[in-house]
């Protein structure tokens, strides 16, 4: 893992960073957003998980990299009765415009 920025001595694991990740398989009907809610309020973050009308659940997480980090390892497992077939994650900047984490609907128009 890199060490701290030489301009800054900021670490790059403490700054904040966007996670839009979409994940495929047994994800609907098995408690997954809600799973991710407990998930990203344990860990301080902010953003929404909503399912898809494709059978995939999309989420848009900010805050801390290390924090967003233990999300994306957290999507991956799941809870119990689901099965991740596939995530796809791409990271941004951090828009800190997104309110409280949340479970949106899916029909939700983003953010």
């Amino acid at each position: 893992m890199a060490g701290p920025q030489p301009e800054t001595g900021v670490s790059d694991q403490t700054a904040v960073v966007r996670l839009e990740a979409t994940l495929t398989g047994r994800v609907h009907g098995v408690g997954f957003r809600y799973f991710v809610l407990g998930e990203a309020l344990a860990l301080g973050l902010v953003g929404w998980v909503a399912n898809l009308p494709d059978g995939s659940v999309k989420c848009v997480a900010e805050g801390r990299r290390d924090r967003v980090e233990r999300l994306a390892v957290r999507l991956r497992e799941g809870p119990p009765a689901a099965v991740v077939d596939q995530v796809s994650l791409t990271w941004l900047a951090a828009s800190g415009a997104l309110p409280a984490f949340e479970v949106r609907s899916g029909a939700h128009r983003g953010d």
